[in-house]
């Protein structure tokens, strides 16, 4: 123990340089003058601010003229689902509840800006018990096992 000295310091070896360092301006510039041989490339879209290419459908979506919009509810449609939350005396409120929605969702389905689920007017359906898809639009939800 009395021989070892905690001062001195030995170097193994050097860290290798990382490729950032090595692609930095001052040691290209170094490698320039000894003479080393450097390998440039471009990359493609560099320099510029692009996060995507343009698609081969660009000029025909430009070409389009129709207004392109979501199917809306059927007004009918809403005042059935009034006329039959209030026939049980029930609020929009008291109808989400029922069916495990937002009282929005029965909002805009009355006023017939919802975008029509079949799983939300299924729901609907049963718990005001009338029918709001097919032919038979307003008539009374048969229950299940008894057909006509």
């Amino acid at each position: 123990m009395a021989d070892s000295d905690w001062d001195t310091v030995t170097v193994l070896r050097k860290k290798p340089q990382k490729s950032s360092q090595l692609k930095s301006e001052q040691a290209v510039n170094q490698a320039r003058r000894s003479g080393v041989q450097i390998e440039t490339t471009a990359k493609y879209g560099a320099a510029s601010n692009k996060q995507h290419g343009t698609s081969l459908n660009t000029a025909k979506l430009d070409r389009e003229t129709e207004e392109l919009k979501h199917e809306k509810l059927p007004q009918d449609v809403g005042r059935l689902i009034q006329q039959g939350r209030q026939a049980k005396q029930w609020t929009q409120k008291d109808l989400a509840t029922h069916i495990n929605e937002k009282p929005q969702v029965i909002q805009e389905y009355e006023q017939g800006k919802a975008v029509p689920n079949q799983n939300v007017l299924g729901k609907i359906e049963r718990a005001i018990g009338l029918r709001l898809r097919g032919k038979e639009k307003g008539q009374a939800l048969q229950p299940p096992g008894r057909k006509k």
